[in-house]
């Protein structure tokens, strides 16, 4: 019979329990002995518990078996409890380790290139995780600004809540709009959530196309624009 190899590790703990208690052991016809505890067996198979698993063998493959006594039946348990616990922590430990990786490395400054054809410094962006937008970069408006045509394509649901407010443009002129809330806004990865914004109710009243990449999203990082090499760099 073949022995998983995954199954290697597990039974080696069940090995390693040392002196203190007998396990139950299995000795199998092709010369292999298995310890552990049996939990289950019924005429044509015995399931043995090895700890942090178990292996169920046909009768047919077992040459004999032998049974430990209950006092050692709970002394293994209990061995295998605290094996169980110590793997727990080392891996609760190497998670922490993992995600602590994982923070630095998103924290870590990133550059996004930027088009600048018009003059302007158009970012791509992505709005509630699934609508992208090329929003042009404009550290003077305090809220991102969308056209009516880009909003239209989020859940109607946001639309609808929003408050109708007035914007005052860069020429001076003021315009209807409506103030929502965006669940997330990311550039590169870097993610802003519920962040403030107002959609404009006529898009003739902007002069591009998707909108503008405000101070509600552009605060909540550092950042640092590079117009020689066209690369906004962005921190936490």
């Amino acid at each position: 019979m073949r022995i998983a190899a995954g199954l290697l590790f597990i039974i080696s703990l069940v090995l390693a329990l040392g002196s203190e208690a007998r396990p139950d052991t299995i000795n199998l016809k092709n010369g292999r002995s298995i310890e552990g505890l049996i939990q289950k067996e019924d005429e044509e198979n015995v399931v043995l518990d090895v700890g942090f698993g178990t292996v169920k063998f046909r009768k047919e493959e077992i040459q004999s078996m032998s049974r430990s006594a209950d006092d050692e039946v709970e002394l293994i348990r209990r061995q295998w409890q605290q094996e169980k616990n110590r793997e727990q922590e080392k891996r609760s430990e190497r998670e922490r380790k993992a995600e602590l990786a994982r923070q630095e490395e998103e924290s870590k400054p990133k550059e996004v290139s930027f088009s600048s054809d018009s003059g302007q410094i158009a970012v791509s962006t992505l709005l509630n995780k699934k609508i992208k937008a090329s929003l042009v970069l404009d550290t003077g408006a305090s809220v991102i600004l969308l056209s009516h045509r880009i909003a239209e394509k989020l859940d109607k649901k946001v639309l609808n809540k929003g408050e109708a407010v007035k914007v005052q443009m860069a020429d001076g002129r003021q315009v209807e709009a409506k103030y929502i809330i965006l669940n997330s806004v990311s550039v590169e990865g870097f993610e802003a959530k519920d962040v403030g914004a107002v959609v404009l109710e006529d898009d003739s009243n902007m002069d591009m196309q998707d909108g503008l990449l405000g101070m509600s999203f552009l605060n909540r990082f550092g950042f640092q624009i590079d117009m020689i090499n066209k690369k906004l760099v962005l921190w936490l």
